[in-house]
């Protein structure tokens, strides 16, 4: 169980919650919900100990499993396997029992025996933990996330951030499944778990979690996912800085809200109007001296009505965006040739040609792992290449989108990474750039490591924006966004004149870009775009 008390959370000086409580217990399956930048990823985190609340007290029992927007770093030098395996102890056993079995090929005598006898007692709690069926398991629930054998051997580090994440997804719902015989359930805290899975690892995941018997709260922009899954909704109201709560089903809790909100709207309405009617008959009053005191007090009257009342809501805002128009360039700004890349004795690609010409828009598709986060990173730089070269074009101006926003820098602010981008830029310009990419005020002094998955996609895509960049890098950029602002990127895909190079596992950014070529990887073969390739999209 998670209980807050007087739960109060802050960015910087802009209340997200006030004196609030919160319950999660076993069996509710609680959808998170509220614009970007309300405050829910601040209030998962607070709520798996992981930040600090202004105010207020939270207290858990049992075991805990959170899954962050952005992966952990952790030991990259050991396997995916070991990681999962993690959850539940097992790791450190099987790299013992692995150990002492070597060990005892090479004693003899007294030695020996005591070697064989350490290996039974380890052997035995193994078995304790699940042993063999335990490690099966595990690996079932990698292959239902889209992490094969062969991935699950390779160390983190030679991993994408979406291979990452998802094997901190398996380690977290494996270390789950652990809870037996009347054992306290695990708590799942789970941010934008659909995040890098494909279509059928998504079906599985919503399956697993609508038949999950711990406590889950649940923060996703996928309303199918949260359709199926929730029974309980916290929505955390910006305006108010309140967090409502709603007893009900996904469908349910829709129409409840639609009906809340009218009645919010009739009830200030209706004060409105009696506030007015007081305020008009004060003003007659407050001429004649004998009827000052009456006056005084309609005024007082007409202040209360109103004070209680919640402030207005209006639609939520949207980013503008709009990418650059590109900076004049050559025909073919960024061409490559013979590009392979290894990690370790692991091949992710090798002969990898393409050219860029002016205008054009190409998508990269491939399983994951295939390397086509890898090959963004090689055209804009990030990383070298083990043969073959980049060579930029006459003109060519680079904008770089980064999945896991590794563009930007988390101790530095709002305004600095902005500055940083565009160095030549006025102050008000940049000022105007960030309003319409809905950072104002006190924000453009947070700290970026401090942003939600969304602000942090803003702010990356500002950084873009204030380029005249002629060929845009973008790897996955719909993640995180709620459906406005995704249109918002679709529409600006669509608008572009630039060129384009596109990593996404979402459809409609494919459909919005209208990509003439594919390159399809780890091959790197090179074939013209038919509507055929959108199945893959999703599976890539």
């Amino acid at each position: 169980m998670i209980t807050a008390t007087g739960l109060e959370l802050r960015a910087g000086t802009r209340i997200l919650l006030a004196d609030t409580t919160l319950r999660l217990q076993h069996g509710d399956r609680i959808g998170l919900v509220g614009r970007n930048g309300a405050g829910k990823t601040t209030t998962l985190r607070v709520l798996a100990g992981e930040g600090q609340p202004y105010g207020g007290t939270v207290t858990r029992s049992g075991p805990l499993g959170y899954l962050p927007q952005d992966p952990r770093e952790g030991d990259l030098d050991i396997t995916a396997k070991d990681r999962v395996l993690s959850a539940r102890g097992l790791d450190t056993l099987v790299a013992e029992l692995e150990k002492i079995h070597i060990q005892m090929a090479e004693l003899t005598g007294a030695a020996r025996d005591a070697a064989v006898e350490r290996y039974g007692r380890i052997e035995e709690r193994f078995a304790d933990l699940g042993g063999y069926a335990a490690e099966s398991e595990a690996a079932r629930i990698c292959s239902n996330l889209g992490l094969p054998d062969r991935v699950l051997v390779q160390p983190m580090r030679t991993l994408s951030g979406g291979q990452r994440r998802r094997v901190e997804l398996a380690r977290i719902l494996f270390g789950a499944q652990a809870d037996t015989g009347g054992g306290q359930a695990t708590q799942l805290l789970l941010d934008e778990p659909t995040n890098h899975l494909d279509a059928d690892s998504i079906t599985w995941l919503r399956d697993y979690l609508k038949n999950y018997a711990g406590g889950l709260v649940i923060i996703s922009h996928d309303v199918e996912l949260l359709g199926a899954v929730v029974n309980k909704v916290w929505f955390l109201d910006a305006v108010r800085g309140e967090l409502d709560v709603y007893n009900m089903n996904w469908a349910r809790y829709l129409e409840a809200r639609a009906t809340d909100e009218q009645r919010r709207r009739r009830e200030r309405a209706n004060a409105e109007k009696k506030a007015s009617a007081l305020l008009s008959q004060a003003a007659k009053l407050g001429a004649k001296a004998t009827k000052a005191a009456a006056a005084h007090q309609m005024v007082r009257r007409a202040e209360a009505l109103v004070a209680n009342l919640d402030e207005v809501r209006v639609a939520d805002k949207v980013a503008r965006i709009r990418f650059p128009s590109p900076a004049a360039c050559g025909r073919t700004p960024l061409t490559a040739s013979n590009l392979s890349k290894s990690y370790g004795s692991l091949e992710i690609f090798t002969g990898v040609d393409l050219a860029i010409d002016r205008g054009s828009r190409v998508v990269v598709l491939g399983l994951n792992g295939a390397g086509k986060t890898t090959l963004l990173k090689l055209l804009g730089g990030r990383e070298r290449p083990d043969t073959g070269a980049v060579e930029p074009g006459h003109g060519l101006k680079l904008g770089y989108y980064a999945q896991e926003h590794e563009t930007l820098d988390p101790d530095r602010t709002v305004w600095e990474n902005t500055r940083s981008a565009a160095p030549d830029a006025g102050a008000q310009e940049l000022r105007n750039l960030l309003g319409t990419f809905l950072f104002t005020g006190e924000q453009l002094d947070q700290r970026a490591g401090t942003l939600s998955g969304g602000e942090k996609t803003r702010l990356a895509l500002a950084g873009l924006v204030s380029s005249a960049a002629n060929v845009l890098l973008l790897d996955e950029p719909t993640n995180n966004l709620d459906p406005a602002s995704r249109e918002q990127v679709l529409d600006a895909l669509r608008r572009y004149e630039g060129a384009v190079v596109l990593v996404t596992h979402d459809p409609g950014a494919v459909t919005a870009l209208n990509p003439e070529r594919v390159i399809l990887l780890p091959d790197g073969t090179e074939d013209h775009w038919s509507a055929d390739y959108l199945d893959l999209v999703e599976l890539a």
